[in-house]
């Protein structure tokens, strides 16, 4: 993964000029790459079918096997310990990394949360993976991404999507239940999860 290392040094470089984590680049996919969704039931899919998750219809969307690795009601002190073993197992070209919501429905200290995703981004970075970091939002007025995303995402360099979980969890008719997307909403967030990689210029 040079690229990736070459990338992300760049990146970095551009960070100090005023880029955005929301606009930084990503290495090319090639097309028998696998791309690691690793989260709770936000990526397990909860609220839909198994191939209504957004895993499931973002490798319809990019023609790359994405693996669904999704556990629900994870906390990220509980994907800390799961992430290396899936690391090794799978061997990805790309880490899409979407946890925290259990952490602040069970009222857990930020300050934690902030450390656990922090050591699997250390975990991914290490092995020069990339890695898209999705803000989550907390349930407090309305649904506003948590800050510790965007905070992580400048100290360590990688890519965010910061709005898209929030957007769609704010919207009722994408929503299964008040803390899970429907169908569309898993649908919305594969779509503008593909979006996102061929801006930043992972895929064509």
């Amino acid at each position: 993964m040079q690229a990736f290392a070459l990338a992300l040094a760049a990146g970095l470089l551009l960070a100090g000029c005023g880029d955005s984590p929301a606009d930084r680049p990503l290495p090319p996919l090639a097309t028998d790459d696998v791309i690691l969704a690793f989260g709770d039931s936000l990526t397990h899919g909860t609220g839909a079918r198994s191939s209504e998750s957004y895993p499931a219809v973002l490798q319809r969307l990019i023609d790359r096997r994405v693996v669904n690795a999704g556990v629900p009601g994870e906390t990220t002190a509980e994907g800390r310990e799961r992430l290396p073993e899936l690391l090794d197992r799978h061997r990805p070209s790309l880490v899409i990394l979407c946890l925290g919501g259990n952490d602040f429905l069970r009222r857990q200290p930020v300050s934690a949360t902030r450390d656990n995703l922090d050591a699997m981004i250390r975990e991914i970075s290490q092995r020069d993976v990339p890695l898209l970091l999705l803000a989550v939002p907390e349930l407090k007025l309305g649904f506003q991404p948590a800050p510790l995303y965007s905070s992580l995402a400048e100290d360590s360099g990688v890519a965010l999507m910061p709005d898209i979980l929030a957007d769609i969890l704010g919207d009722r008719s994408l929503k299964a239940d008040p803390i899970h997307p429907n169908a569309r909403g898993y649908e919305r967030l594969a779509t503008g999860i593909a979006d996102h990689l061929r801006a930043a210029g992972a895929i064509p």
